[in-house]
């Protein structure tokens, strides 16, 4: 039994610690929603924990999976963050998804006490944090990775080791690229076709049949069909990430034409009130410009 901490409990952070804690870890918990930590400690064990500081005292490793950069920074390195508990060669993990620059600043700003950073963000949504099948894309020392390998592995089933610090973060972020594009041709391919009076699930059945089969779509589809919208990946966040790739772009100098049109759909999305629902979600700003919906 390992001594972890775990930080962040929202759609992915409450599952995630509570595998830790069916693995058998004793688990110090915080979120921004104090009652969050309680009711996993009544549920699962583990202690409640009123800062991250607090955590930090009672952990050998402690992960956190906030929503964006600036949460990230404030609960490691801000009043009652984890840098005023930490031991030496405690390891400190993000799962979040943030800008690859915060991961080597988190570094240098946790080594003079000798503690370790990795950034290690994840993929799966809600589903793949309930069932602990979540990937991991690490960036840091790959001594340190290994070191905590076998606390990752109760939360996610492939674990990829990408380089140095912030090599995971622009990993994740390629992925979510590539995610996030897919996603906004399914929407202007199915209403397209809706509109023209192809059945929508005849439509996916063709799609899965050819070329453009995709994973994504299969997964989504359904729930576009049935109009449920309830979030398993919110689009606020991923229009969050969307603005971390054309940052990262911007600074690598490599152009990004279809994603920069792809974030202002999502933007958009947001404007409309969508922002807390699945990314899925984003079909209707274009269902609503088109005049059709995409529906069983």
């Amino acid at each position: 039994m390992a001594k972890l901490g775990f930080l962040g409990l929202g759609i992915m952070g409450y599952p995630m610690a509570r595998n830790l804690l069916k693995a058998g870890h004793a688990v110090a918990l915080w979120s921004h929603s104090s009652e969050k930590a309680r009711r996993l400690a009544e549920e699962a064990g583990g202690t409640a924990c009123a800062t991250p500081a607090e955590v930090a005292r009672q952990a050998e490793v402690v992960f956190l999976c906030v929503g964006d950069t600036q949460m990230s920074e404030k609960v490691i390195l801000g009043k009652d963050g984890l840098v005023e508990g930490l031991q030496p060669d405690a390891v400190v993990v993000d799962a979040s998804t943030v800008a690859p620059s915060h991961s080597p600043k988190m570094r240098d700003a946790l080594a003079p006490k000798g503690v370790h950073f990795l950034d290690a963000p994840c993929t799966g949504s809600k589903p793949g944090a309930e069932s602990g099948t979540l990937t991991f894309m690490v960036g840091g020392d790959r001594a340190v990775f290994e070191r905590v390998k076998p606390f990752l592995e109760p939360m996610g089933k492939q674990l990829f080791y990408c380089g140095e610090h912030g090599k995971g973060l622009h990993a994740k972020l390629t992925q979510n690229l590539i995610l996030s594009n897919i996603l906004q041709a399914f929407n202007e391919g199915m209403i397209l076709s809706t509109k023209a009076g192809v059945d929508p699930k005849l439509m996916l059945e063709i799609l899965d049949k050819s070329a453009a089969k995709s994973g994504l779509i299969n997964f989504k589809a359904p729930y576009v069909f049935a109009r449920n919208f309830e979030t398993n990946f919110a689009v606020k966040w991923m229009h969050k990430d969307l603005g971390l790739m054309l940052e990262s772009a911007r600074e690598l100098n490599v152009p990004l034409p279809i994603t920069s049109l792809t974030q202002q759909m999502f933007r958009a999305a947001v404007a409309c009130g969508h922002g807390d629902e699945d990314i899925c979600s984003t079909i209707k700003v274009l269902e609503a410009w088109a005049g059709v919906e995409v529906k069983a």
